[in-house]
């Protein structure tokens, strides 16, 4: 007797293999046998005919925790609807944990407002047994943020480290991979990541690794730097034998699209070296990033509240303009949103703020930073397509939403998110697999699935195998479809009609059950069980 039978679906089982014919027998939430299972009784039985199933989503670089939706909707309802049943948290250089004092916390105030925030934890240890309290619908494993770490020691000084701050990083990173921490993230485009020395970032990479973690790295260009931030990043691999993620690795800007190329050459040269290396890629030509990280470094030194008041200097702010000019931003897609202030001011276009007050589309950005308190973000159209199209294709590429779990209620909130947060992994299936053909359904589960679970080092999650979790998809290849758009994010995909998560149903004939099966995850093995 089994809990549920998944039967008459064409298995996609997360490996890469092809598709195969058979049913998944699902008991106390663990995949207990496949095969034929016609003649077996469950509770409750499930007709995939015309389906594939498959393994659930794994997303690689998710930022539910850092912008404090695992706490204020732990339903997650746009992550499940899309399939996913696995997020990987503490991106980008900031994580909830661990935090040594309260001004670590500061790494995650460009996407949350952190005033009202009252916390109980300070390890990571701590932070996860207050997620597995909460109850999240997905799993949930973290990352430590080097940001976060830099921060506790440095507070907002732009320097590099001395040596006795650089063992406490160290001492807490590794205190954070025994409490089950995955690894570090690197944002090394915010301001506490750009001062970050190769000495600093190889001798905690070295930590990681001995701990068997993965590093994730959001790098310090996506522009006229990206192939010296590529090197920065695959550098620190190979001096310390980390894996490495690059994390929503792309080229913005038309001027840079034709820089994509020699990343990639790069990359496949550092795995020919030997680096363990992937990076993380989601649909979309427009971008969406923290507005300050537009202006030119040397205004943000120091941290926000010097970087504020530089912004109310007049002769500060015209020299910041003559450089932010040098960058060549092309404003005609630029939109900028502030939850803080009035709703009417989200999805506005730059060059039409700049028109309507007689300004300089650089004195709008100056503005708004100073009106949020620089709590704002932009979203700019300035991907190419054909560079997607060679990410989604190359052997290393992973697939992400780089976005946040929400359902329709909080449109109310006035936010403007990015659609990636709806529809990143159906419109993978839609547009790159089914239409476009850019990848096989088993190449497009695989970078979905058991793929990004081996690189973060997830254990019995991302393939469909006896004895592993019961995370199962069941996918409509005919059906499945994103409906989320940058004009109006706030909508549901379509075609994914179940989602098992632990072995229990979450999305159910096409709808959210409110059930929420998620577990914590932590880190397995490390430095005892590999060196003793």
């Amino acid at each position: 007797m089994y809990d549920i039978i998944i039967k008459n679906g064409a298995m996609l089982d997360g490996t890469g293999a092809h598709e195969f014919s058979g049913d998944i027998g699902v008991r106390e939430g663990l995949i207990a046998m496949i095969g034929d299972l016609s003649g077996e009784s469950a509770e409750r039985i499930v007709d995939a005919k015309g389906c594939y199933v498959a393994p659930g989503f794994v997303d690689i670089n998710n930022h539910s925790d850092t912008h404090w939706q695992i706490f204020l909707n732990p339903n997650l309802e746009s992550l499940v609807r899309q399939g996913i049943t696995t997020i990987v948290g503490g991106n980008c250089g900031s994580s909830l944990a661990p935090l040594a004092n309260q001004s670590m916390l500061q790494s995650i105030q460009k996407w949350t407002n952190i005033r009202n925030l009252n916390l109980n934890w300070l390890s990571v240890r701590e932070f996860l047994e207050e997620v597995e309290r909460r109850a999240l619908s997905v799993n949930f494993a973290t990352l430590s943020g080097h940001g976060t770490l830099r921060r506790g020691f440095v507070r907002d000084e732009s320097r590099p480290l001395q040596a006795v701050e650089l063992a406490g990083m160290e001492k807490m990173l590794r205190q954070s991979m025994r409490e089950g921490s995955f690894g570090m993230s690197l944002g090394l485009a915010y301001a506490h990541g750009r001062h970050a020395t190769e000495h600093e970032l190889s001798a905690l990479a070295k930590t990681v690794e001995k701990y068997g973690g993965f590093c994730a790295a959001h790098m310090r260009s996506e522009g006229k730097e990206l192939p010296e931030a590529v090197a920065e990043v695959t550098a620190m691999a190979k001096a310390s034998g980390v894996r490495l993620h690059i994390s929503h690795l792309k080229a913005v800007g038309r001027q840079y699209w034709g820089m994509m190329e020699r990343a990639l050459d790069m990359l496949n040269a550092s795995d020919f070296e030997g680096v363990d290396v992937s990076f993380d890629v989601y649909p979309y030509r427009s971008t969406a990033t923290v507005l300050y990280t537009l202006l030119p470094e040397w205004i943000t030194n120091g941290g926000k509240k010097m970087t504020l008041e530089r912004l109310k200097n007049p002769s500060v702010r015209a020299e910041a303009a003559r450089d932010f000019r040098e960058k060549n931003i092309d404003y005609s897609s630029a939109t900028l949103s502030a939850p803080s202030l009035n709703r009417m001011m989200n999805r506005t276009n730059v060059l039409d703020m700049a028109r309507a007050e007689g300004k300089t589309p650089e004195e709008i950005i100056f503005d708004v930073l100073l009106a949020s308190d620089d709590c704002a973000t932009v979203s700019l159209d300035a991907i190419s397509e054909e560079n997607i199209e060679n990410e989604l294709r190359h052997p290393f590429s992973i697939v992400s939403t780089n976005g946040t779990g929400h359902s329709l209620q909080h449109a109310e909130t006035g936010e403007t998110i990015h659609p990636r947060c709806f529809g990143a992994f159906p419109r993978v299936l839609s547009r790159y697999v089914r239409e476009r053909k850019i990848l096989s359904w088993e190449e497009a589960i695989h970078k979905m699935t058991g793929k990004p679970a081996a690189k973060a080092g997830i254990e019995k999650r991302g393939t469909i195998a006896v004895g592993n979790h019961a995370d199962i998809v069941v996918i409509n290849p005919n059906e499945v479809e994103d409906h989320a758009t940058s004009e109006n994010p706030y909508r549901y995909p379509s075609g994914i009609p179940f989602v098992l998560v632990n072995g229990k149903m979450v999305v159910d004939e096409g709808e959210y059950t409110g059930n929420r099966f998620g577990t914590v995850l932590r880190r397995t093995g490390g430095f005892l069980e590999r060196f003793w």
